[in-house]
């Protein structure tokens, strides 16, 4: 319990732990934002890591002079894309079988069930548009692997997305992360920025939700 406080207060004073590590580590806090990127999207047992709200609090702290906006975007965009390949990979060894894994806390199976439903949906476009859903982000590149997704046609919509993902986020707390509102407010802001990129996910639930009591009333 008392790590999950510490987790939970290090999500919502994100910009202090992050400002607090850029002074104390000097360049290494790249490296850290890397590896915290790079298991975010590069390991299916750790998609409870930081990835929206890091990219937005570190473009603000970039924007402060606390990080170097060219290095900063570099060294996330390179593991986001290196994270998926990895992933990728990890899906391709293991296969099909991954479905018959027990849910436990490590292994989240509902949203990899989920992931695959949305990857059978729109194709190679997952890759790209889950960089924007928590969770979905995580087991795209692990699913397509399953799928044995054409390596090419993979490594194209990864670059894509990953590069999209970090720009977009990063340059939007470089240009908004400082103004006054949004300062004074950011703890409000990192939950609302959680909230709006876990909406469609929570849509797309009580739509399954929904369909699967319509379906039991009709049957009944």
């Amino acid at each position: 319990m008392e790590l999950l406080t510490w987790f939970i207060d290090v999500i919502l004073h994100l910009d202090q732990y992050l400002a607090v590590l850029a002074a104390q580590y000097g360049v290494w806090i790249y490296v850290i934002l890397f590896a915290i990127v790079f298991a975010e999207t590069g390991f299916v047992v750790t998609p409870f890591l930081p990835g929206d709200s890091l990219l937005f609090v570190a473009g603000a702290l970039a924007a402060l002079g606390g990080l170097n906006l060219g290095g900063l975007i570099a060294a996330l965009s390179i593991a986001a894309i290196s994270g998926n390949q990895v992933n990728y990979q990890i899906g391709r060894y293991l296969g099909p079988k991954v479905f018959q894994w027990p849910q436990s806390r490590f292994f989240n199976k509902a949203a990899l069930l989920k992931t695959h439903v949305f990857y059978a949906q729109h194709g190679g476009k997952t890759v790209a548009l889950s960089r924007f859903l928590p969770l979905f982000r995580t087991f795209a590149p692990f699913v397509a692997g399953i799928g044995a997704m054409p390596y090419g046609r993979f490594v194209f919509f990864n670059c894509l997305g990953g590069l999209a993902w970090v720009f977009s986020l990063t340059l939007a707390g470089y240009w908004f992360g400082n103004w006054p509102w949004v300062k004074n407010n950011l703890s409000l802001l990192i939950v609302g920025i959680i909230v709006i990129s876990l909406l469609p996910v929570l849509v797309g639930y009580f739509r399954h939700r929904r369909s699967t009591s319509c379906k039991a009333a009709g049957d009944a």
